[in-house]
């Protein structure tokens, strides 16, 4: 007997685990739903109904957690679970037991033998069809009905475990197809209506109840915009760019597609020069293009697709309203074709690769596009050249000065994979500024970029997190000017080493000033010099053969850094003497000052006694 219940545990655990391993998203959102109403007796589903409407989900835990579907508040309510409902009968049910049963051959297919499957709209679908096309329905049910109704059928079984994704199944009328979606969210749609109620099994198949009646397809998303009276500049546009054809084509497509009047709302000197550019517009217009189905009804929170053009764009909804990137511009949903789906929207979607470079700047880059406009400078760039903006954020900003912002305009468009370390770059001011590349970082003379980058049709955006500071000056002079590095420039001096602050090259400088040399005592200094070697060690080991700006050092590790002396020269030193200032570019590279003299290997000047 206990061998006997092993055994029947066994199989049940094998029956589980292939019935679970076989089970779609649909399913097993089933069975969250169930297990959420399980004290509520057998066969009890939990579901979410959408406050005012009849709408109801078997919803995913994040709508459960919120309480919302489509942002709309939702209450929670217990039905039986599909497979187990007492059904009202449907309006073809209804239809085919009133006064034209007798004459209507729909009835005995629907009641005979065989293995169908049969998407039936519910009650509500059916007041929701148009009343014209009801009544011609109804008017005709030796035709119009019994196709409408094949057209809603399958001869063959399939349960919702076999409704793939992107699959088509050949309905019974005219072998016209069925094109299905099956959602990560557990939503099943059948030429975009949703399967609300799936797998009641019957005799004779198994039935899927749907929301909304649905009509046959012929045409491609290329039929309907060619066709369609408010997408005709679209089809113009689509033509000139030549993703018309690729529209013509075999594929799973959603085509967000805007109107004329979405178009006439960009003015006519943007589209002009949209046309202008055949690569700018197939660009603008793949933005619009996702390389996959979703339906209105399957979109119950926000999420973000790629776009054919390379981006991402954000699909939400609000209530019965899709929302595109947060907005709310779909006039008409789910225009449903052989190769996708289409939403008229009222908006065109602008990619940053169909901007121009001005159009890339953000909010927080708004004193910096304010300031270009208004000393002149955008006006005064070329329509047909290219640039580079190296846009500071707002709060970086404390003179109002031209010559600051040319420095942060480049001629030509350098995106970011173009930058290399050494590389100089060109300003729209004839200045140069030189890249440096760290491990974690890149920098353009003083200044690092941040994350951000944006690329447009005329040219690139880089954000930088200081203002830039090109270099004019050699180290020497810098020092020279400052006035408050006379023993220093003395003791380099004595040493025989001016000539490498002058001299060209890439070098980073820890200059000690005269505060930091305030501890010795002029005794002290004279031993210095008179010891040219000890002096020169010491002098050597505050410089490096390379580059290094703050913004490049890493954070919370320990960078060395090789000195010219020879030993290494760690950031963690230098940081412990505090640097009041830094990231002084000098045309041969970069100076920092410190306060505090640094001694190579515990060397100090009483050890040279």
């Amino acid at each position: 007997k206990t061998r006997m219940k092993l055994l029947l545990a066994a199989a049940l655990f094998v029956l589980y685990t292939f019935d679970s391993a076989d089970s779609s998203a649909y399913d097993k959102i089933l069975t969250h739903s169930r297990i959420r109403a399980r004290k509520e007796g057998p066969n009890v589903c939990a579901l979410q109904q959408v406050v005012g409407t009849k709408k109801k989900y078997f919803s995913t835990c994040r709508n459960w957690y919120h309480g919302a579907i489509c942002g709309k508040k939702a209450t929670v309510l217990y039905e039986c679970c599909p497979g187990y409902i007492n059904f009202t009968p449907f309006f073809f049910f209804t239809i085919l037991q009133n006064q034209y049963a007798d004459i209507s051959k729909v009835r005995p297919e629907i009641e005979g033998s065989g293995s169908f499957t049969f998407f039936a709209p519910s009650n509500e679908a059916w007041e929701l069809l148009d009343e014209d096309v009801r009544n011609a329905l109804v008017s005709n049910v030796n035709i119009e009905l019994y196709n409408a109704l094949h057209y809603h059928m399958a001869n063959k079984r399939l349960l919702t475990k076999d409704l793939k994704n992107g699959m088509t199944i050949t309905s019974m009328y005219n072998d016209l197809d069925l094109h299905i979606n099956h959602y990560s969210n557990g939503v099943v749609t059948v030429n975009c209506a949703r399967i609300i109620s799936g797998n009641q099994i019957a005799t004779n198949g198994v039935v899927h109840v749907i929301d909304r009646v649905i009509s046959a397809i012929g045409n491609s998303m290329q039929d309907v915009i060619e066709v369609e009276d408010d997408l005709t500049t679209l089809s113009d546009l689509a033509q000139t760019s030549g993703l018309l054809e690729k529209l013509g084509q075999p594929g799973h497509y959603t085509l967000f597609a805007p109107t004329n009047d979405a178009f006439d709302k960009l003015g006519s000197d943007v589209l002009e020069r949209l046309q202008s550019d055949k690569e700018v517009l197939k660009a603008l217009l793949s933005f619009h293009l996702l390389d996959s189905v979703q339906c209105s009804e399957a979109i119950m929170v926000g999420s973000s697709y790629e776009t054919l053009e390379g981006n991402n764009i954000e699909i939400g909804c609000d209530g019965d309203s899709l929302t595109v990137n947060g907005v709310k511009m779909v006039l008409k949903k789910d225009i449903v074709t052989k190769n996708g789906v289409i939403h008229l929207i009222d908006q065109v979607l602008l990619p940053d690769s169909a901007k121009q470079v001005m159009e890339l700047l953000g909010s927080s880059q708004s004193t910096f596009g304010d300031m270009i406009s208004e000393l002149g400078i955008s006006t005064s760039m070329a329509s047909d050249a290219e640039y580079t903006f190296l846009a500071p954020l707002n709060d970086v900003f404390t003179d109002d000065l031209r010559v600051i912002l040319e420095n942060h305009v480049l001629k030509n468009k350098i995106m970011l994979g173009q930058l290399y370390n050494g590389q100089l770059l060109e300003t729209i001011a004839g200045k140069t500024l030189r890249v440096f590349i760290y491990r974690t970082a890149v920098c353009i003379e003083n200044s690092c970029l941040i994350r951000g980058t944006k690329e447009g049709a005329n040219g690139a955006l880089h954000l930088m997190k200081t203002l830039l500071k090109p270099a004019a000056k050699t180290m020497f002079e810098i020092l020279k000017q400052n006035g408050n590095f006379k023993i220093f420039l003395s003791l380099m001096e004595a040493a025989g080493l001016t000539d490498v602050l002058r001299q060209e090259g890439s070098f980073t400088l820890f200059a000690p000033s005269d505060k930091a040399f305030a501890s010795l005592a002029t005794r002290d200094l004279e031993l210095l010099k008179s010891n040219k070697n000890a002096l020169k060690t010491i002098l050597l080991y505050h410089l490096t053969n390379a580059v290094f700006v703050s913004g490049g050092l890493e954070v919370g590790v320990t960078n060395l850094l090789k000195s010219l002396q020879g030993s290494s020269l760690n950031t963690t030193q230098v940081n412990s003497v505090k640097v009041p200032e830094a990231d002084i570019m000098a045309t041969n590279g970069v100076v920092h000052f410190v306060n505090q003299v640094l001694y190579p290997g515990g060397m100090t000047i009483h050890s040279l006694q």
